[in-house]
């Protein structure tokens, strides 16, 4: 904390050097003029078959709905206050599964469950369809406040935010700030910020491991199992399941750092070009405790109905689940390195060109790239399209091995796609509608501007996604 004042108290000092260094009396236009309200609505829906919480192998359907108020109020002539709030409310199917066999009354999986949770019927449960249970949905709520000052030549900035965002199982605050000067008459930029995020895990550990966790050695006869029937790989009874390589979770923080420098510059009347590179630096629990592993090298276990065991890794599989022997593991730190430019040309009074490419590099292994395109079309002075194209490409980290594939010896290992040899198509169009002098009303806010994107995203892995999002900006008269 002793850092962050003096970063903070260093960002105030070099305002107020800035303000003093020039004393002329000059006209002074206000930051923001009025106060601005923006509503944002989108809708996220995918699909896919590598379910990390089914060990690489299963149902990814998931959507999502979301909804953020941005409200930007100008504080005086120099200072701005922006506040963002919003809830995310989804369904998975993937995550449903953390307990799969909830249908029939199993426990949780991360509470001490008492003996009563037991299941009174033979469990179902499969990778390929979602379960009924509590973690098959959740609400994401999150809040951002960021307080902005420009010097009275408006060639200084600086910000400093605070954050706060929760959902079941993972609370997280943030904090950062940044500075911004511009020069040769506002043709130059820079700018550096800083964030952190400070992260707790509430642990949920897969229902089988949460149980083990529980009675130890003694869990086949005890809680959720008691009653139970485990089938070998051959579909006959057996007791010999014992994930003992599962430990429950020690640390359960995830803290993130970052530092991101851009340059900007006004090349010609018609050409602007920005490059940008950030360093981030994660350390604490950088795994999802509810991803389940298997092994190679261990025997298959399953509960449920055994007549589906011989094609469990099909969708025709619609009763029987198998057993984890492990859950994801990866190191307690990370570093990540991105690098930039954007290209912006103006082609004409009706056509643009913005233009974006990353590189992307972390001690995980992972290495990728990111290209896109965009073409803004103005139709006429409040309308304006904007057709786009993005292309990802990335290597795989060097703990990612696909479902069933790693071995008990490792000492790190996820069957997560995310981290895997992957490269995506996304194509996308918008149009935005602008009204500068905010004829249409509601209340006091006149609407200033309506903007609607389209986005379908597909992957070599064959998960694909759609996301329809819509922003109503209002000016508070």
């Amino acid at each position: 904390m002793k850092n962050s004042f003096l970063f903070f108290a260093t960002l105030v000092s070099l305002s107020a050097f800035c303000q003093e260094a020039d004393t002329t009396k000059v006209f002074k236009k206000r930051v923001l003029d009025a106060t601005e309200v923006d509503f944002l609505i989108s809708y996220y829906k995918q699909d896919g078959v590598h379910s990390a919480v089914s060990g690489g192998m299963g149902s990814e359907k998931l959507t999502d709905l979301a909804s953020n108020i941005v409200v930007t109020m100008p504080m005086n002539a120099d200072d701005v206050l922006t506040v963002d709030a919003g809830i995310s409310s989804y369904t998975s199917a993937s995550s449903s599964n953390i307990n799969p066999f909830n249908d029939s009354g199993a426990s949780g999986g991360g509470d001490d469950d008492d003996d009563d949770d037991r299941a009174t019927v033979n469990p179902r449960g499969t990778p390929w369809l979602a379960s009924s249970g509590a973690s098959a949905q959740d609400a994401l709520a999150s809040v951002t406040v960021n307080y902005s000052h420009s010097s009275d030549d408006r060639n200084f900035i600086w910000n400093a935010d605070v954050s706060f965002s929760n959902e079941y199982d993972y609370t997280s605050i943030g904090f950062g700030g940044g500075i911004a000067k511009l020069f040769n008459q506002k043709n130059t930029e820079v700018s550096l910020k800083a964030n952190a995020y400070l992260d707790q895990w509430r642990p949920i550990y897969p229902t089988e491991l949460h149980e083990y966790s529980r009675y130890g050695n003694s869990f086949l006869s005890n809680g959720y199992f008691s009653g139970q029937t485990v089938y070998n790989q051959n579909g006959a009874a057996t007791t010999d399941y014992l994930p003992s390589q599962f430990e429950t979770i020690s640390s359960v923080n995830r803290n993130s750092y970052s530092v991101s420098f851009s340059f900007s510059q006004i090349l010609t009347k018609k050409l602007q070009a920005s490059v940008f590179f950030d360093l981030l630096f994660q350390e604490g629990l950088l795994s999802t405790p509810y991803h389940r592993i298997y092994f190679a090298d261990k025997a298959n276990y399953y509960l449920g109905e055994p007549q589906y065991i011989p094609v469990y890794e099909t969708e025709a599989n619609v009763g029987v689940y198998r057993l984890a022997d492990d859950i994801e593991r990866l190191p307690g730190t990370r570093f990540k390195l991105p690098f930039g430019l954007r290209l912006n040309y103006y082609i004409s009074e009706r056509f643009k060109l913005r233009t974006y490419y990353r590189y992307y590099t972390d001690n995980w292994g992972i290495q990728a790239h990111t290209a896109n395109i965009e073409i803004p079309i103005k139709l006429s002075d409040q309308f304006t399209v904007y057709p786009m194209y993005r292309y990802y490409t990335q290597t795989a980290s060097k703990y990612f091995a696909p479902f069933e594939t790693h071995v008990s010896t490792e000492k790190y290992y996820t069957s997560d796609y995310d981290l895997s040899t992957f490269n995506a198509n996304q194509f996308g169009f918008g149009a935005t509608y602008l009204d500068i002098f905010t004829k249409a009303k509601i209340w006091k806010l006149g609407l200033k501007n309506i903007d609607f994107r389209y986005n379908h995203y597909q992957r070599s892995d064959t998960l694909s996604a759609d996301i329809v999002s819509m922003v109503f900006k209002f000016i508070l008269n």
